[in-house]
């Protein structure tokens, strides 16, 4: 019994020796927690530090630290991609020692939405792991963090915060942070095979008035909750919040997210982030786009609807103006005229612009399915197709003046009685595919809508819509054709026609003209001065051949088409010097700064967006009727409105996308954002002064709910 009892003495010894070895390990383990931590910076938002997952870097290559803030009330700080507003931290380490290089990596964020803008981030708590590359390892480091952050509730504050962290070279293990750094990092999304998620499909559905994108999900074990999607890409690509539909129990997640703005590259991968409380991946993927399943035929039958009446309207368009002559005439020439020759030329005229609608809906489909950027008036932002509509007017203008008649190849004048007239049934079709093509810079009401639905969807309903729009704006000749008794009753063609030519001619030459100067924002001045030469030195040469008889027919013709082909070349031999376009003074536009405007409306700012071309005819109506007098221009003056002119003169896919976020393909297109409608709100085309003010007035008011 003796030899299994320990002597007083001796478990007395023990037990000294064991409370000397716990007081000896206390001071140790305090300096390892007070090395493991930076000191808090304490703000009225947030507390923040840098923690340390060991208390020492051993004989480590790496280790790993934390930047913590513990947030306060509503305050939330964001995500490495913020979203409509905002930016993640940033650190700068200079300064700091045995440090070589730094990661930092972002667990899975949670959106937030105020006053309609989307944001990525964190509220409550978060722990952002910052892996650290030592520059020796084993050595200690020192970590001198200056950071830069944005932390929002109802309103935003800027801030910035010194941090100091010394981790102690030698041996050492897991610090009291340990934890905390490591569910952190279990939270930062991977390729998904840690939490059983993969990708099954990514595709980018083109069917509706809105792209959306649409991501399947699998899940094992299935998904306890709705998951959330946030996509990574161009600038300005915003995804909206998704709708999920969950199959199978959760093992299959169905999200289909609306893109909100901006859009997808074509044959270039985004980052898809897919999370669900504290499960997440984050893969790269390349949506493509797909046809719409099938087609809603209530939706096309309307939209067929808004593209005749949109065409129809299209005839009383400010674009279509400049090639009022061409129609006076061709209507005059009819006076007295046997009712099938008057029933024939409408037709003609009819058919010219419908055939040319059909040729730019085939275009339209074509350049799309290349994943060419399509939209409605394009073709004016490309200086060969202006150029060659300055030769084509001043031809017309040397026609109206009496310098030359249009005599077109015998096999097209055989399809006329009048054998080369000037006003052959080819003639009234040329007439007619030259009235679509002067009237395709602008929209008019109900087209930009129809447009928009069309090219945003396949072939079908590119050349059924644009067909519909042909028909409409070919409807009062077909309605003349059916009823010719209007303009047999017009006056014979006689000498009055003389001065009703020249009149037309002189404003065929304006158009010509006004083109010159749009061609100069385009190619510069230089350019557009050898193109307008070039062009007044074909009409001399005709004039002279009608007064002088000189030079002979086929000697001037000669020189005319070589005239033409020089101004052809003008864009590739005058040096290009490109031209602001010219801007009204009464308003202080700014440029378009698409990403600005969301933290303009959280600042309780009204944007009012423009979105212009020197081309486009109705645009400049629209400024000098409405935006630039009277109480809107008074109102754009105002403090906390702040007005952004979007140049489309020449190409711009950021312009080009932010149409397309509305539906819209063509201008002009005006919005109006505010803390009332902070997604923004589309003005119609034709503007008026009641129309502006009363959006200006919504925006102003704050969002309901």
């Amino acid at each position: 019994m003796s030899a299994v009892l320990v002597h007083p003495v001796r478990l007395l010894s023990l037990l000294l020796l064991a409370l000397l070895a716990v007081l000896t390990a206390a001071p140790a383990t305090a300096q390892w927690a007070e090395l493991s931590s930076s000191a808090w910076v304490e703000t009225p938002e947030a507390d923040i530090r840098l923690i340390s997952k060991v208390g020492a870097t051993g004989g480590r290559e790496e280790i790993t630290l934390g930047l913590h803030f513990d947030l306060k009330d509503d305050w939330k700080v964001y995500w490495r991609d913020a979203g409509d507003a905002g930016y993640p931290p940033e650190i700068d380490w200079s300064g700091s020692e045995n440090i070589a290089a730094t990661e930092m990596r972002y667990p899975a964020p949670h959106r937030f939405s105020v006053l309609g803008i989307q944001s990525a981030g964190y509220k409550d708590e978060v722990i952002y792991p910052i892996t650290v590359r030592l520059a020796e390892p084993g050595k200690p480091v020192t970590a001198r963090a200056a950071l830069d952050y944005l932390i929002c509730s109802d309103i935003c504050v800027p801030g910035s915060a010194e941090l100091t962290l010394a981790v102690a070279g030698g041996p050492g293990g897991p610090s009291q942070f340990a934890h905390a750094i490591e569910s952190w990092e279990a939270r930062v999304p991977g390729d998904g095979a840690g939490h059983g998620l993969s990708l099954a499909e990514a595709v980018v559905e083109t069917g509706g008035e809105q792209a959306v994108l649409r991501a399947i999900v699998t899940a094992d074990p299935p998904l306890s909750g709705d998951p959330d999607i946030f996509v990574e890409g161009p600038e300005d690509l915003r995804v909206g919040p998704p709708e999920v539909t969950l199959k199978d129990g959760g093992a299959t997640a169905i999200l289909r997210a609306p893109i909100r703005e901006g859009g997808l590259p074509d044959a270039e991968p985004v980052s898809l982030t897919i999370v669900q409380g504290d499960r997440g991946m984050t893969v790269p993927a390349t949506p493509q786009p797909v046809a719409p399943e099938g087609i809603d035929w209530t939706v096309f039958a309307t939209m067929l609807g808004l593209a005749l009446v949109g065409g129809l309207i299209l005839n009383v368009m400010p674009c279509v103006l400049p090639v009022l002559s061409l129609k006076v005439m061709g209507v005059a020439q009819l006076g007295g005229a046997e009712r099938r020759t008057v029933r024939l030329s409408f037709l003609a005229a009819a058919a010219g612009i419908v055939a040319t609608f059909l040729v730019l809906a085939g275009l339209a489909a074509g350049l799309k399915g290349l994943g060419v950027a399509v939209g409605w008036g394009i073709q004016f932002q490309q200086p060969l197709f202006l150029i060659a509509m300055v030769v084509l007017l001043s031809l017309f203008a040397a026609n109206l003046f009496g310098f030359f008649e249009v005599r077109l190849p015998g096999a097209v004048s055989d399809m006329s009685a009048g054998h080369g007239k000037p006003h052959s049934l080819a003639g009234h079709f040329g007439s007619g595919v030259f009235a679509t093509l002067l009237a395709t810079p602008c929209t008019a009401p109900f087209l930009g809508t129809a447009v928009g639905f069309a090219l945003a969807a396949g072939p079908l309903e590119i050349v059924a819509v644009f067909a519909a729009l042909g028909l409409g704006m070919a409807a009062p000749y077909l309605t003349l054709a059916a009823a010719p008794g209007f303009a047999r009753r017009l006056p014979r063609p006689g000498r009055w026609m003389l001065t009703v030519k020249k009149v037309l001619g002189v404003a065929l030459a304006a158009t010509a003209a006004w083109l010159i100067w749009v061609l100069s924002a385009q190619i510069g001045d230089a350019g557009a001065l050898v193109v307008a030469a070039l062009m007044i030195a074909a009409v001399a040469v005709l004039g002279a051949k009608a007064l002088l008889k000189r030079p002979r027919g086929v000697v001037a013709s000669s020189l005319v088409a070589g005239l033409a082909a020089a101004a052809f070349a003008a864009p590739y031999y005058a040096p290009v010097e490109m031209a602001a376009p010219g801007k009204a003074a009464a308003t202080d536009w700014q440029p378009f700064d698409r990403a600005a405007i969301p933290d303009l409306v959280a600042a309780g700012n009204i944007v009012f967006v423009d979105v212009t071309a020197d081309w486009c005819v109705t645009c400049l109506v629209n400024k000098e009727a409405v935006i630039e007098r009277g109480a809107v221009a008074e109102a754009l003056k105002q403090a906390g409105v702040v007005p952004m002119q979007a140049d489309w003169t020449n190409p711009d896919d950021t312009i080009s996308r932010y149409l397309n976020s509305f539906g819209r393909y063509g201008i002009p297109f005006n919005a109006v954002y505010g803390p009332g409608v902070p997604e923004g709100i589309p003005l119609p085309e034709l503007l008026t002064e009641g129309a502006v003010m009363e959006a200006l007035d919504k925006a102003r008011a704050p969002a309901s709910g």
